[in-house]
């Protein structure tokens, strides 16, 4: 059984998810210790409960200690079945988390997996669903990922509310290799808000600000030509919310940027920090952003490759620290991240 400590790195519940997800994918017992310890609320939140058991039912484990506040848990994983699942993660607790340590053992299943899921779409401290539609995806579809997501309702903090359907096929992924972006194809992007925002045109200032930005930012010479499309929606949540999700396609990849509305913060605040996120991640000439280099780790373990990230983050560093403890040959040096794939 390998040993997990969760204190390590940044200490928090991606250690849990990916190492759940690479106990699932290799088939080896894990058990976890010091769930979250560097957090004010220490041990398993709800969302990280619902990412354990949603990954139980995909490969029949057997999971020791699995309760809110568990600052310890054992799993002991079985063959994965994939097959059809509902979960509620409850309140404005992120669907896209539970969806990160699903989305991996998912892909190596003996069926379809289709699983629809309650909760946050678009919260703080989470990749919101725009993000992994519109980057996350499509970057992993190069390689092979065969997959689809339905977002059908948002659900913005606290009252959550969202849902979401996902259905995956098994595949193998081919080798994944993103030193470079390429040329700036187009920038597009969503910005949207609850109907009770529509009067105050909360949406269309969120886009606003954040096309200005961009234009602002960037060297028309250098980086891109074109018109930059962002789409505007009013949506009937649980709760008062806002957001926006920008992305670049370039010949190679997806480059993202993300910001959520507060109370209290100016529409115009948050569409600029969105457009100046991504214009700096544009001037750059790696293959992905900060965000999909966290993301993109175990896929890369798999599959075996390169990819240059803008900045390695304390995520990615310990991702690739939890997963070398299942056995795989990943490195990183400088802003490469590289692994000979799963033998």
């Amino acid at each position: 059984m390998i040993q997990i400590d969760g204190s390590i790195g940044e200490g928090g519940g991606q250690i849990l998810r990916t190492s759940i997800a690479m106990s699932a994918i290799t088939q080896t017992p894990v058990r976890i210790f010091n769930i979250r310890a560097k957090r004010r609320n220490p041990g398993l939140r709800a969302q990280h409960l619902h990412a354990i058991k949603s990954v139980k039912n995909l490969c029949n484990a057997r999971v020791i200690n699995a309760r809110i506040g568990s600052t310890e848990i054992e799993f002991i994983p079985n063959e994965i079945s994939g097959g059809r699942f509902n979960i509620d993660v409850g309140t404005a607790g992120s669907v896209t988390l539970v969806l990160q340590a699903l989305m991996l053992p998912a892909l190596v299943a003996k069926d379809s997996t289709i699983i629809k899921i309650r909760g946050g779409t678009d919260v703080k401290w989470s990749p919101p669903i725009d993000y992994l539609r519109f980057v996350t995806l499509p970057i992993l579809r190069k390689f092979g990922y065969n997959a689809e997501i339905e977002l059908i309702r948002r659900g913005y903090y606290p009252a959550g509310g969202g849902m979401v359907r996902i259905e995956i096929e098994p595949s193998s992924l081919e080798r994944i290799e993103l030193m470079d972006k390429g040329k700036i194809l187009c920038i597009g992007g969503i910005s949207h808000a609850h109907l009770s925002l529509k009067n105050s045109d909360v949406a269309k200032r969120l886009a606003m600000s954040a096309r200005s930005t961009i234009y602002d930012n960037i060297n028309y010479n250098i980086d891109f030509i074109g018109n930059i499309r962002i789409s505007e929606e009013y949506v009937n949540s649980d709760s008062v919310g806002a957001g926006i999700t920008l992305w670049a396609e370039t010949e190679n990849s997806r480059i993202g940027s993300s910001s959520i509305g507060e109370k209290g913060k100016r529409a115009e605040t948050v569409g600029r920090e969105a457009g100046e996120f991504l214009s700096n991640e544009i001037k750059s000439d790696s293959g992905i952003d900060r965000f999909m280099g966290d993301q993109i780790v175990p896929y890369i373990a798999l599959a075996g490759g390169r990819v240059r990230v803008s900045k390695i983050t304390k995520h990615a560093e310990t991702n690739i620290e939890i997963i070398k403890k299942f056995g795989f040959d990943i490195n990183l040096e400088g802003n490469i991240i590289e692994s000979k794939g799963f033998c």
